[in-house]
């Protein structure tokens, strides 16, 4: 296991190439590990999906935060095609969420606000993220091509 903490980054992207030695300067081989990443300082919230969509019983959130601290508040409306919410999904129910990648603990279990099952069908969801007071922004990535304007669909298939 190899831990790298570089300290402040500048926004970018960066790879990171690692090649072993042992104690006698022996290289390991001839292939060396490498990984990309990009560096967003700014706070900003991402690649929002429910996992696994369709879903049948359950379904959590994935999403990625960057910046230097976790939103004030994070909500998600889960709405009919029409609108209508059926269901506030408020940041305190989501457990435990952290800089970088998260899944949430939470499983959605296709239900409305009573706890009345939601009929088979498609659904939208809507993200709403505040920092300081203000709407926090999205970071746009190639992968957000079913999430546009901080909405989403999901299906439920019973």
């Amino acid at each position: 296991r190899v831990e790298f903490k570089p300290g402040n980054l500048e926004n970018g992207k960066y790879r990171l190439q690692v090649q072993t030695v042992d104690s006698n300067g022996n290289v390991s081989g001839s292939m060396t590990n490498a990984v990309t990443f990009e560096v967003v300082n700014e706070s900003k919230i991402s690649n929002f999906y429910p996992y696994p969509n369709p879903f049948s019983s359950s379904t959590r959130f994935v999403f990625t935060l960057t910046g230097g601290k976790v939103p004030e508040n994070i909500k998600i409306q889960v709405m009919t095609v029409s609108g209508r919410v059926v269901r506030e999904i408020t940041k305190s129910e989501l457990g435990p969420i952290k800089l970088g990648n998260n899944i949430t603990s939470f499983a959605w279990d296709g239900t409305d606000e009573f706890g009345d099952r939601l009929a088979n069908g498609v659904y939208l969801y809507r993200v709403i993220t505040e920092m300081d007071g203000a709407a926090m922004n999205r970071f746009e990535t190639a992968a957000d091509n079913t999430f546009k304007n901080g909405i989403g669909k999901m299906y439920i298939m019973r």
